[in-house]
């Protein structure tokens, strides 16, 4: 109380403090980043190793089993995936949590040594798992010659683009490249008596370039330099080779010529492949704003200086457009929440006073926000914004109740400074207790585990410190500045009850008249939640709700062993697939080797027709259906290429047979779910391979070894670069290749082979017999498994869930094989444990706070005893506007728990404090329904105001919003009505129980006391 008097007397104080609050935080909203997601780095780590053409079994062996078992003995490493394929290991490591950066440091040597112990692997990557992305702006260059384009894009825009500060690289891919191709003839070198072997060494020596020493004279030490590299074509054509009867030319056994380099790798936008496809990567300490906006401006300047000439250069895709687009949506809801809510206490309060003091107190707030933010070194992003948005509704809810005490006590005739003392100090305990309550469930929100809980604790701490920032000011600035202007209004008809308030003082004195009449009400509300239950099953679920930005990604999976020309096709069918789904715009296929990366735009702005959910199920039916006449093994979105597709099942077991026939057996059941669509296996698809079985007495007779015959059968599919030189300006690669083409079983074996006794087929050492090898071998934690993969349409996640795991539970699968969920449907369930873990936790802490505050164990089950009401709000609102209960909200029910308790906190807390005074159960209950019904109305509807810009949101991050949004206002304003009704039957039945339980101890006591006094006892 003196701090509170303190305060009000020193007003300047608070004035000058409330100053500095509006410049610092002005100043750290222009300090914030903007950015889409906030940078979180996750616990886990990915490792792809690349071995050539090596067979997916023996990868396995060499390779994946070697790297599992180092991997496993870290300590901290709690799991790990791994995929192998023909010439691929793909492993998925999970850490401890909060020891991922530690830990990838040793995966990251186990990898690098395993480079330098293994002569099969040609390539290595490791990292972590992370928001961040490698390219978040994409152009290309069209509509000119590949020559000029190239030029171009090599020229200017590759290194005047990374020449700016927010740049950290440019990836260029299409651009035309050439190689001198050195193509040798077979029978001109038998002829010469030549092998491979030796024009490889000769090309090699005389392209090069090396320090020999140094020699030494009076004034320096200059080094001597050996220069004989290649400078033109006609050098290349004249290096000498030995031969037995002398030197000869390499043009005599070989046609030397300079030919567009042939790449496994194309670009595709909308069908052709004329284009170059520029992708733009941001420095760590840069926003996907500053870099679009440095590229933007550079870009200008390029244009400016002249150098697009004879073609185009198109923006495609910036995601800093999304994250302004989504800041922009987010910041509009919050101002527009912000004005419902004051537009509603202006309603209530009808004193424009009163409403300007409570107005004042929200933009302090927010600034006090952001400057704690700026020093926590937060950013503006979806998460932080959200959180700021259900903030915004609850932050005035303090400055409500304060204020409303205050102005009622003035109503009573207190004096300006009493008003302001009494009012405060009345619902002191219940604005710290709310305030309390609402901010401890966020407590447990840290155990959630896995990547979604660092997401939901940054939600959660801007969400807390809007509401102690909120708290802070209502004991503050609205004192000091209610002592000042806060009036009453003239009318004599403000002390009379309005209708509102009869009616409901009828209806309360009515349910706490009798028993039976609590017990009726607590009955039927209790129905209510029972039959409220019925409907979970009705709601949609998924993990994380979709970002809707008009721009999708998808992984395109391939066949092993694609050709070109297969590659050709199916670009062109994926060009014509979604070419005739409406609202399409274009396409940008990428091949990446074994998959095509796709980027499609759709229509924006006034240009929309259609739903991106709609276009997004459309795009995935029409991919889908690619894999029955073309080489497609899978079709799933880019997030969830390293979970694999929505829906998931993994069985395990060793005997590769076996597990396919249990995989048959289940993935047959599995179709015959209503809503799974392209359901594939791991193991479905084999490839051929021809083993080489050796001839030894052949061998022998000829006078022959096994390494010379494997040198020859290498030297046979002979592609390889033999060094580089420069062809105008252009760093061009030497590749030797056979002039005749070694590509099937025949060509092979026919081949002669050069022995003492003259040249023999290989044939006549060698037999090729044909196996049937997996193109891909999983294993989880060592143990191989067979991993069923298949997407929804029509249904969502949880409808799928349910009907998979009632499919597991019937699914009799052999003795040593078992079958379970994996991906997002295991990720769900656990989720929900998390979540159903998190929500009893803060329960037992919102139990704690208000167990404190009433110093009674009994009263806080009063308080709760609204939970179950606010759930059935939940679900009816969910179900009524068919909105996913996804993470979002989940943690929408968990803010939800101390949000609606706050309502009960200030009826129970009243009760209690006219109790003291003397009233009785009936007149206190009574008399606090009046007291309270306004501030509980004014709270409520201003929390549901300023939250509904949120729940109708649209756009980029509507579906972000909108779920938790939907779940506070809908479960706030159910248990808020509910609250008035069933908080006093509850009080009335608890206080009556306890009065007769005392009595009855009180009796007993006296009893043992009688008994005592008759004397012989």
């Amino acid at each position: 109380m003196k701090l509170l008097k303190l305060i009000v007397q020193r007003k300047i104080l608070v004035g000058l403090i409330t100053v500095l609050i509006l410049a610092i935080g002005s100043y750290s909203i222009l300090e914030l980043d903007k950015e889409l997601m906030p940078p979180v780095t996750m616990d886990g780590a990915y490792v792809e190793i690349s071995a050539g053409e090596m067979a997916a079994i023996e990868v396995e062996r060499s390779i994946t089993n070697p790297l599992e078992q180092q991997i496993r003995g870290i300590d901290g490493v709690e799991g790990i995936d791994s995929t192998t394929t023909i010439g691929r290991s793909s492993l998925q490591i999970t850490f401890e949590q909060g020891r991922g950066d530690d830990l990838f440091k040793e995966v990251e040597s186990i990898v690098n040594a395993a480079k330098g112990d293994n002569a099969g692997i040609t390539e290595v990557m490791a990292g972590q798992y992370g928001t961040a992305q490698t390219y978040e702006f994409y152009m290309d260059v069209s509509g000119g010659t590949m020559e000029e384009m190239t030029n171009f894009a090599k020229n200017v825009l590759e290194p005047r683009l990374e020449a700016l500060p927010e740049v950290r690289d440019v990836s260029l891919a299409g651009v035309q490249e050439h190689e001198i191709t050195i193509e040798l003839n077979r029978s001109e070198m038998a002829e010469k008596g030549l092998d491979a072997t030796a024009i490889i060494s000769s090309i090699q020596q005389v392209n090069s370039e090396a320090t020999l020493g140094e020699l030494s004279s009076d004034s320096n030490s200059p080094s001597l330099r050996w220069n004989t590299k290649l400078e033109n074509m006609d050098d290349v054509k004249n290096i000498k080779i030995p031969t037995q009867a002398g030197f000869i030319e390499l043009e005599e056994v070989a046609d030397v010529s300079l030919q567009p380099l042939e790449s496994s790798s194309f670009v595709w936008k909308n069908g052709t492949k004329d284009f170059i496809f520029v992708q733009v990567g941001r420095v760590s300490d840069a926003t996907q704003i500053d870099m679009a906006a440095a590229v933007r401006t550079e870009i200008k300047n390029i244009r400016e200086d002249g150098l697009v000439k004879g073609f185009e250069l198109n923006e495609m895709v910036a995601q800093a457009d999304y994250v302004q687009e989504s800041i922009d949506g987010v910041t509009g809801n919050i101002l527009i929440g912000g004005v419902i809510a004051i537009a509603i206490l202006l309603i209530f309060l009808r004193n424009l006073r009163a409403t300007f003091i409570i107005g004042l107190s929200i933009p302090t707030s927010i600034l006090l926000t952001f400057t704690a933010m700026w020093v926590f070194d937060y950013s503006f992003n979806i998460l932080t914004l959200i959180g700021l948005g259900l903030g915004i509704g609850m932050m005035v809810d303090s400055s409500i109740v304060i204020l409303e005490s205050i102005y009622r006590k003035k109503e009573q005739g207190l004096g300006k400074l009493e008003s302001v003392l009494e009012g405060t100090k009345e619902v002191s305990s219940a604005v710290i207790a709310s305030m309390l309550t609402t901010i401890v469930v966020f407590l447990p929100i840290g155990l959630i585990g896995g990547d979604m809980g660092q997401f939901m604790i940054m939600l959660s701490a801007v969400v807390a410190i809007t509401l102690i920032s909120s708290v802070i000011v209502s004991f503050t600035l609205i004192p000091s500045l209610s002592e000042k202007l806060l009036k009453l209004r003239k009318s004599k008809k403000e002390s009379k009850e309005g209708p509102i308030m009869r009616l409901y003082s009828r209806i309360v004195a009515w349910i706490i008249k009798k028993k039976r009449y609590s017990f009726a009400i607590i009955a039927i509300f209790f129905l209510l939640f029972a039959g409220s239950l019925t409907l979970v099953t009705k709601i949609p679920m998924t993990i994380m709700p979709d970002m809707f930005n008009r721009y999708t990604e998808l992984m395109v999976d391939l066949e092993t062993g694609v050709s070109i020309e297969d590659k050709e096709e199916i670009a062109q069918n994926i060009n014509q697939k979604l070419q005739s789904i409406e609202d399409v715009e274009s396409n940008y296929v990428m091949d990446n080797g074994g998959m095509f990366y796709t980027i499609i735009n759709m229509t924006k702005g006034e240009d929309i027709t259609r739903e991106q959910k709609d276009i997004n199920e459309d795009i995935m039916k029409e991919l889908r259906s690619l894999s029955d006449t073309l080489p497609v093994e899978n079709v799933q979105g880019a997030m969830s290429a390293g979970g694999s597709s929505p829906v998931q099942v993994n069985i395990k077991g060793e005997d590769f047979e076996q597990l396919q026939a249990v995989a048959g057996d289940f993935t047959q059941e599995l179709e015959g779910i209503d809503g799974i669509v392209g359901v594939t296996n791991s193991m479905e698809r084999t490839s051929e391979e021809q083993v080489v079985v050796i001839k030894e007495e052949a061998i022998e007779k000829a006078g022959l070894t096994q390494p010379q015959i494997r040198q020859f059968i290498e030297q046979a599919f002979l592609t390889m670069p033999v060094g580089e030189m420069t062809v105008n300006e252009e760093n061009v690669p030497l590749a030797l290749k056979w002039a005749e083409k070694t590509d099937s079983k025949s060509s092979l074996l026919d081949l002669k082979v050069p022995t003492a006794q003259g040249e023999k087929t290989l044939s006549s050492f060698i037999q090729l017999e044909s196996v049937e090898t997996p193109n891909e071998i999983s294993h989880r934690d060592g143990e191989r498994f067979l991993s069923i993969s298949a997407d929804m349409e029509g249904k969502d996640l949880g409808a799928i869930n349910r009907d998979v795991q009632k499919l597991i539970s019937d699914f009799a699968a052999p003795a040593g094989y078992t079958v379970s969920v994996a991906g997002d449907l295991e990720q769900q369930q656990e989720l929900i444990m998390d979540m159903v873990f998190v929500l009893a936790i803060a329960i037992f802490l919102v139990y704690l706070v208000m167990a404190v505050q009433f110093n009674h164990l009994g009263h806080p089950l009063i308080v709760m005893s609204v939970i179950p009401m606010t759930i059935v709000g939940v679900i009816l609102g969910l179900f009524l506007t068919q909105m996913e209960l996804s993470v979002m909200s989940g943690m929408g029910i968990v803010m939800l728990i101390g949000i609606v308790l706050n309502n009960a906190i200030l009826l129970i807390d009243r009760t209690n404090q006219l109790r003291t005074e003397g009233f009785s159960v009936e007149e206190a209950l009574l008399e606090a329904g009046k007291n309270r019904i306004r501030p509980i109305f004014m709270t409520t509807l201003t929390t549901a105001g300023g939250m509904l810009p949120l729940a109708l949101a649209s756009g980029t991050s509507g579906n972000y919003q909108a779920p938790m949004a939907t779940v506070i206002i809908s479960g706030l304003l159910f248990a808020t009505f509910i609250t008035l009704l069933l908080i006093p039957a509850v009080y009335r039945l608890f206080t009556t129980s306890s009065l007769r339980f005392g009595w009855l101890k009180k009796k007993r006591k006296k009893e043992r006391n009688d008994v005592k006094a008759v004397p012989g006892t």
